[in-house]
């Protein structure tokens, strides 16, 4: 399982900002969002299986934990293509984020979640547990 070990050393995916990232000059290269707290909901949606069960899981970290959320969320291809999560009693997840007043989604299959994207619904799911 891939695990983050310091979300300040992701680089945002292409395309999107995210909190203070060191650049490659050594600096650190900063986004908009990094002069305030970020608004930071990330819904996860797990449908299908053998039972076609839907469970739902969603976090909206404190402002403290923005930085650190940002950086779980730019991490993450979301302007990738979108593969066909076809295929029999297979899982279809769909992963919606609020970050100020970007919206993002996206649709995978249960193979693709993984890398950043295993990272993100793991975290995800873990709040919910750790918040109720």
């Amino acid at each position: 399982m891939d695990t983050l070990s310091d979300p300040e050393d992701v680089l945002p995916a292409p395309g999107r900002g995210g909190a203070v990232r060191p650049n490659a000059g050594g600096g650190e290269a900063t986004h908009p969002r990094a002069d305030h707290p970020a608004v930071i909901v990330v819904t996860v949606v797990r449908s299908g299986g053998i039972t076609g069960l839907v469970r739902e899981w969603s976090a909206e970290p404190p402002p403290e934990q923005a930085p650190r959320w940002v950086a779980l969320v730019d991490a993450c291809p979301w302007d990738a293509e979108e593969a066909d999560p076809a295929g029999a009693d297979r899982f279809v997840w769909r992963l919606h984020a609020r970050c100020d007043d970007d919206d993002l989604e996206a649709t995978l299959a249960d193979r693709q979640v993984e890398g950043p994207w295993r990272t993100l619904v793991d975290e995800v799911r873990s709040f919910g547990r750790s918040s109720g």
